[in-house]
């Protein structure tokens, strides 16, 4: 389970109860459960409402991570959004919807997609935007108001924009298409340290993505859990105790067929939550739909040499700085230089 270091006393009796539980008779190590159960209970906002340092404990008792829907507040801030920019007409012409998860306080990395390749969202079969947490920090929530005024692009939802809680931002990611743009084809979500070869993927998704049902990006085999618990992936066998994940597509961009966004938001909330996003949403809750995950090269979600011929075989690269979308940027569109295929 999950608690925090600076919780009310009631999260520390909980962690209490499960260290200090006696090896006794089975009436009181029931009536230990029981209490331990009516503090998660009591605690269920800890996750979704409260910015905090998570720590994990392991336990015997076998008590599950609590359901989503106990934690995860649905809607998202009314901020005036450019839907017709965005995705007009439910998009029924939309053929591609890219929402870009990004820290509150990463306002620089926005600005630098903006400048460079989300240039291809004035296109009116594509649409883009930005999915964002809440802050507790008055001064940047007054400057996320007044970049919201001016690029009405920040889609915000009811979370703590926190690591721990990015499983959170992507359940907020699929409410939203599912909401505002049901008939888009296709929706890829991605970071905002990212660049995206648009032009590549709509030429990908008009050859060669045929299949229904399915979500594209890196596919993960045989992924173990993180269990060293001073890492920031540490996952304790309370929370997954398994020895491998489920096949997923990492997290950095991934490519959702639009007919089971509906489908992958609904399962979502009623599937036990798990702080990573990719295994949690293509890996456990994609996999008990019977989603298809295929791998696609091109969408590597690694960085690359930063070459020209290199950049326009990608559709996606990772760890990319403000300054560097400009230079990608730079080397997709210099028509002077040739890339021959051998």
């Amino acid at each position: 389970m999950l608690f925090s270091n600076s919780q009310n006393m009631k999260a520390k009796d909980a962690i209490a109860i499960i260290r200090s539980r006696r090896i006794g008779e089975n009436q009181g190590e029931n009536s230990d459960k029981k209490e331990f159960l009516g503090v998660l209970q009591d605690s269920k906002h800890i996750l979704g409402r409260k910015s905090m340092e998570l720590l994990s404990i392991e336990t015997e008792v076998p008590v599950r991570m609590p359901l989503v829907r106990t934690i995860y507040e649905p809607g998202h801030v009314d901020n005036g959004i450019d839907m017709e920019r965005i995705c007009p007409l439910g998009g029924l012409l939309t053929k591609l919807l890219v929402l870009i998860t990004s820290a509150v306080h990463h306002e620089a990395a926005r600005m630098s997609i903006r400048q460079t390749w989300m240039f291809y969202g004035s296109r009116r079969d594509v649409g883009m935007a930005f999915i964002l947490g809440r802050s507790t920090n008055k001064t940047l929530n007054e400057a996320l108001e007044r970049e919201e005024f001016m690029y009405r692009d920040l889609i915000r939802g009811h979370f703590i924009d926190s690591y721990n809680n990015l499983t959170l931002k992507t359940i907020s990611t699929l409410e939203w298409a599912d909401l505002h743009c049901p008939k888009a084809k296709y929706l890829l979500k991605t970071d905002d340290d990212m660049f995206i070869n648009v032009p590549k993927l709509m030429t990908l998704m008009a050859t060669t993505l045929k299949a229904n049902r399915t979500i594209y990006g890196r596919r993960a085999e045989n992924w173990k859990p993180v269990r060293n618990k001073w890492s920031k992936y540490h996952i304790s066998f309370a929370q997954y105790g398994k020895a491998t994940f489920p096949y997923f597509t990492t997290g950095p961009a991934y490519l959702i067929t639009g007919d089971v966004v509906h489908a992958l938001f609904e399962k979502s909330l009623d599937t036990a939550f798990l702080k990573l996003e990719d295994v949690f949403t293509t890996g456990i809750v994609a996999g008990s739909l019977d989603i298809r995950r295929i791998n696609v090269r091109e969408i590597a979600n690694t960085r690359t040499k930063f070459e020209a011929c290199h950049i326009r075989d990608r559709i996606s690269i990772h760890m990319v700085r403000n300054n560097e979308q400009f230079e990608l940027w730079k080397m997709l569109l210099d028509d002077t230089i040739k890339c021959v295929k051998v």
